[in-house]
């Protein structure tokens, strides 16, 4: 998948991608564990960094769930349905929006978004 369309996206929300890439290293979470993607938070701005070697609907659904989750964390008012999410809600969101409006791309991000009650660029 090219992660460069994502790159200076306007999102519903207000938000931005500044940049999207596949690291060349494995990523480490915070305490130790091997992580699919780490995001970075400036404001309303996002930089998502990928983990190698994912397939296509690894990178797509994990778009979808590093969005989806750093658009509820920025928010200064996220969406009522948002507030109570976890981990497992963000997984489970990120695979029904890869189900429903297919790979990720970025008219499909802000669908998803759109379907999750984002509403204004």
């Amino acid at each position: 998948m090219d992660v460069t369309p994502f790159d200076h996206l306007k999102l519903l929300g207000g938000f931005i991608i500044l940049h999207v890439e596949i690291s060349h290293e494995p990523l480490i979470d915070a305490i130790g564990r091997e992580a699919l993607a780490r995001t970075s938070i400036l404001g309303r701005e996002f930089e998502i960094t990928l983990c190698p070697g994912l397939s296509e609907k690894e990178l797509s659904v994990t778009l979808y769930h590093e969005v989806l989750e750093a658009a509820a964390v920025a928010s200064d008012n996220p969406p009522e349905g948002l507030i109570e999410f976890n981990e497992g809600d963000y997984d489970a969101a990120a695979y029904a929006a890869h189900d429903l409006f297919g790979p990720a791309s970025p008219m499909t991000l802000n669908l998803m978004l759109q379907s999750h009650g984002f509403r204004e660029l």
